[in-house]
């Protein structure tokens, strides 16, 4: 029940807001949730060490334009995320 009334949640603000942010504990379910529910979404992972680098230095490298919607997961590991939603909303008009 409290699956189907998170997915449900969850697809709805996806197709209503550019940005829906999924929090929650540890090992809870969160990307499992969204991989399940947005399975042709590009998934980065930021909790790697060379996906971040490149995710804060050079945004444009890993969001093509044509990637209507993605999931970053791990976003915790970066201090300063704004310049990379940015980039990634920057391009959606």
């Amino acid at each position: 029940m409290i699956l189907r009334k998170l997915s449900s949640a969850l697809l709805k603000f996806a197709g209503k807001y550019p940005v829906v942010s999924v929090t929650g504990p540890r090992q809870s379910g969160k990307t499992i949730l969204v991989k399940t529910l947005f399975p042709n979404h590009k998934y980065l992972s930021l909790e790697n060490p060379e996906t971040r680098i490149i995710a804060l230095n050079d945004p444009k490298s890993i969001f093509d334009p044509k990637d209507q919607l993605f999931i970053l997961d791990e976003i915790q590991h970066v201090r300063n995320y704004y310049p990379i939603f940015r980039y990634s909303q920057m391009n959606k008009k």
